[in-house]
């Protein structure tokens, strides 16, 4: 065990945080499925407990193992990881399995397990637009040379996602421009992607009415008009609920596993668990969530500022941001200050590959920042042996 700590580097208090999200998360999770469980598993409330409890120590290992690897190998498996995400997302369009009209997941044969290739996609198009940033940082300024190979693969993946998660593609596209704009990309190829994003949007409900095959068009047309509507009869079932769990709460909440909203609320257990930890640990526990992420990010931002190479930089906040942009999203449809979408909170929610490809996340920004404490080790001892 000591030999195992010895060997656990990176910064101290994002592992802080990823224990205590855990923690959070199983606490969460078994409120919110404990009388689900009972229902389909004859009784077991603690089926989904044990379940999350597993993919969260997997998660874990992931963490620990993705640290220990030199940040720089992902570099080298950027482009891989791309251009194999390209395929996956066509493959989950045609054939992938359906829920409420999207395709988000495919089933691997023989084990029976279902995955998001948009979880894979948003890992590897980080890693590629975080390599070429930091190739690219003398002709940044060059549209064709410098913008072009950092602009076109967003737009594929993007675009690849966005006909079955709106949500996740406007994420990712945002997370993405935001890196541009810290990799000092100029701000009129950023408006002009901007100018391109609506375009594509707008093309693809102009295609939807002029075929008919509306698909998730009309889903998210519903959403937006919920949300601006000023009738209380339009406003969403789900939110309906959530406010009522979160007025109930109140400023200490009614304390853990004691939600009423959960046996009401629609995916109280992901889309809406901020809405049960507001229920139950009231204001106070929401605050503490939404500063476990906003610590999150600004230890990011301190390993940016101190990381000597460009890769190492950009790859742990374009993942900090991202990480903390859907955490922030979450919270504000939870909170009806954004229209109803499938995101989860990061490393709370109940997931399976969600949980995984973000626990890779956080072991990827540790992994920089193990090298970053590595690199100020040896300026010291170096500092210390000329004073001597």
């Amino acid at each position: 065990m000591n030999n195992l700590l010895h060997r656990t580097k990176g910064d101290k208090v994002i592992w802080t945080i990823v224990f205590f999200l855990s923690a959070v998360s199983l606490l969460a999770v078994y409120s919110s499925t404990g009388s689900l469980a009972y229902r389909l598993y004859a009784g077991h409330t603690e089926y989904y407990l044990f379940k999350q409890l597993s993919v969260l120590g997997l998660g874990i290992l992931i963490i620990y193992f993705a640290h220990r690897v030199n940040y720089t190998i992902y570099s080298r498996v950027a482009q891989i990881g791309f251009l194999l995400s390209i395929p996956l997302l066509v493959y989950t369009l045609a054939f992938g399995s359906h829920l409420n009209e999207a395709s988000r997941w495919i089933r691997l044969p023989v084990i029976n397990l279902t995955f998001q290739t948009s979880d894979i996609a948003k890992l590897a198009l980080f890693m590629y637009v975080s390599r070429q940033l930091s190739r690219k940082q003398n002709v940044i300024t060059d549209f064709k040379k410098g913008f072009l190979p950092i602009i076109m693969p967003v737009g594929i993946i993007c675009g690849l996602i966005m006909p079955a998660n709106m949500s996740t593609a406007l994420l990712l596209g945002s997370s993405c421009m935001l890196l541009c704009f810290i990799g000092r990309v100029p701000l009129k190829f950023l408006f002009g992607m901007i100018g391109g994003a609506a375009g594509l949007v707008l093309l693809m409900f102009l295609i939807a009415q002029v075929t008919g095959l509306k698909g998730r068009t009309e889903t998210w047309v519903k959403r937006v008009e919920s949300f601006t509507s000023k009738e209380e009869q339009d406003v969403p079932y789900q939110v309906q609920q959530s406010q009522i769990a979160i007025a109930g709460g109140g400023t200490l909440g009614k304390g853990p596993g004691n939600s009423t909203a959960r046996n009401f609320l629609p995916h109280p257990y992901s889309d809406f668990i901020y809405a049960i930890i507001l229920e139950e640990y009231g204001i106070f526990g929401g605050f503490l969530i939404l500063s476990a992420y906003l610590l999150l990010l600004l230890r990011s931002i301190r390993i940016f500022k101190k990381c000597p190479f460009a890769f190492g930089a950009f790859l742990s906040l374009g993942l900090s941001v991202t990480l903390v942009i859907q955490a922030l999203m979450h919270m504000a449809v939870n909170v009806h200050l954004l229209p109803v979408t499938g995101l989860t909170l990061p490393l709370v929610s109940m997931g399976g590959s969600s949980v995984i490809f973000t626990s890779l996340s956080i072991g990827i920004i540790l992994s920089v920042s193990r090298h970053v404490e590595e690199a100020e080790g040896k300026k010291e001892v170096a500092s210390v042996a000329v004073a001597a």
